[in-house]
């Protein structure tokens, strides 16, 4: 089985982020920014969804998981002034950060299975 991937940047995309604080004040500091932030995201960023914070308190860690409709509007975050501002803190904090985008890559059936028949439930045989 070979699975079919085919990024389309025209559907949804998500955004990763990692904020690695090093210490609880950095840490609060960067959830604070967030807080301040979103609402101009949700007002002026073009096809955001949503967002989900993570924070792992004992690793010092915040991870900022956004939905996005399409590439384009993950682009869009450029033109909300308080985001572009927000983005330059954490280096100046010391706070590390990394940042990954998945773009949509098909019906899962076919990125799964290849396109072909879901595998069988275990217990069964195929074709039943």
């Amino acid at each position: 089985m070979t699975p079919t991937l085919e990024p389309d940047t025209t559907q949804g995309q998500v955004v990763i982020t990692r904020f690695h604080c090093g210490d609880l004040v950095r840490l609060l500091m960067v959830l604070l920014l967030h807080i301040r932030v979103k609402r101009d995201v949700r007002r002026h960023a073009r096809g955001f969804l949503g967002i989900k914070l993570l924070v792992r308190w004992r690793e010092r860690t915040v991870w900022s998981i956004s939905l996005w409709r399409d590439l384009d509007s993950v682009y869009s975050m450029g033109e909300v002034s308080r985001h572009v501002a927000a983005s330059r803190v954490p280096a100046k904090l010391g706070v590390s950060t990394s940042c990954d985008i998945f773009c949509h890559v098909g019906e899962w059936t076919r990125v799964m299975f290849g396109g072909g028949r879901r595998p069988s439930r275990p217990g069964t045989r195929t074709g039943e």
